[in-house]
C-alpha cells in the first residue's frame, strides 16, 4: 500500500472473540439429602460412583481431553470429578471454584470459564438447579429455558464466549444411560 503526502495509516487489530468447548456434568447419585448443615458432605453412593466411572470411561473412549476440570467444593461433586479426571489421566488439572457450589453466581461461573483461555476445553461439575441455570443464561440470556440434567448427565456448549455476556450453543445434552448405549 502506498501513502500519499503525509497521510498516516491507522491499523487496527481486531482481537477475535474467546471460543470454547464447555461441557457441563451434574454430579453422581447421592445419599439422601437431608436439608441440614451437612448437605455438603453427602457422598456418591456406591451405584453413583459405578455410574460415574462408566460415564469417564465413555469420555476417555470418545477421546475427551480438558483444559480445566473444575468442580464444586461439595463432596459429591468433587468425589464425581475426581474419578472423570482419574479415569481420563487428568487429576493435575482438577480446580475446586467455590462459586460452583450451592447458591453460587452463575455470571462469576461464566467469567470464571471465560479465564481458561482461548480455544480452551473446560468441564464444569456441580449441582441442579444451577446448572440448568447456567446452561440457559449461555444459551438464552436469561433463566427462560426449561432444562433439566439429570444425576450424571453431561452437556456440551460449543463457541462458548464471555465478551459483554455469556453466549454460547447447546450442542447436546445426554444421560449416562444415553452416552453408555452409545458406544
Amino acid at each position: 500500500m502506498h501513502l500519499h503526502d503525509g497521510m498516516k495509516m491507522l491499523i487496527f487489530f481486531h482481537q477475535d472473540p474467546l471460543y470454547m468447548d464447555l461441557f457441563i456434568l451434574r454430579h453422581g447419585k447421592a445419599g439422601k439429602s437431608s436439608g441440614g448443615p451437612d448437605d455438603a458432605a453427602r457422598a456418591l453412593t456406591r451405584e453413583g460412583k459405578d455410574e460415574i466411572k462408566r460415564v469417564a470411561q465413555w469420555m476417555k473412549a470418545k477421546n475427551f481431553r480438558f483444559d480445566v476440570i473444575a468442580t464444586s467444593p461439595l463432596q459429591r461433586a468433587l468425589k464425581t470429578a475426581t474419578i472423570v479426571a482419574s479415569v481420563l489421566g487428568q487429576k493435575d488439572i482438577l480446580a475446586v471454584w467455590n462459586e460452583l457450589a450451592p447458591g453460587g453466581d452463575p455470571d462469576t461461573v461464566c467469567y470464571t470459564a471465560s479465564l481458561q483461555g482461548t480455544n480452551a476445553v473446560v468441564l464444569i461439575v456441580g449441582h441442579e438447579p444451577a446448572l440448568s441455570i447456567l446452561i440457559s443464561k449461555i444459551i438464552c440470556g436469561d433463566v427462560s429455558a426449561s432444562i433439566v440434567i439429570s444425576k450424571g448427565g453431561l452437556a456440551k456448549i460449543r463457541n462458548y464466549s464471555f465478551e459483554t455476556h455469556p453466549s454460547g450453543e447447546l450442542q447436546w445434552l445426554l444421560t449416562p444411560k444415553q452416552m453408555l448405549e452409545m458406544r
